[in-house]
């Protein structure tokens, strides 16, 4: 998929990546795999699929499912097990 350098779009996945305390290209990364999913081709069309992933992005947040707590609880560790690595 080519890059989209609309500027409301860029704003948009901006706004996404705050919320979920990424990057802005792995922000873009999850609207282009949405958009892809969906078939979307105008600008508009990316637009409002971007702007429904800001919304849920926003709802999970507020519900205390941000992507920053949930990568705290995984890196957790439990009580005998702070010197246990898994081998890939």
């Amino acid at each position: 998929m080519y890059p989209i350098n609309d500027r409301e779009y860029l704003k948009i996945c901006a706004d996404i990546a705050s919320v979920m305390s990424i990057s802005l290209s792995s922000a873009k990364k999850r609207v282009e795999i949405k958009i892809s999913k969906c078939g979307s081709t105008t600008i508009e069309e990316k637009r409002k699929i971007a702007k429904d992933l800001l919304l849920c992005c926003q709802s999970d947040k507020e519900n205390g499912n941000s992507s920053v707590k949930i990568f705290d609880e995984l890196m957790g560790t439990l009580e005998d097990d702070d010197n246990f690595l898994v081998e890939d």
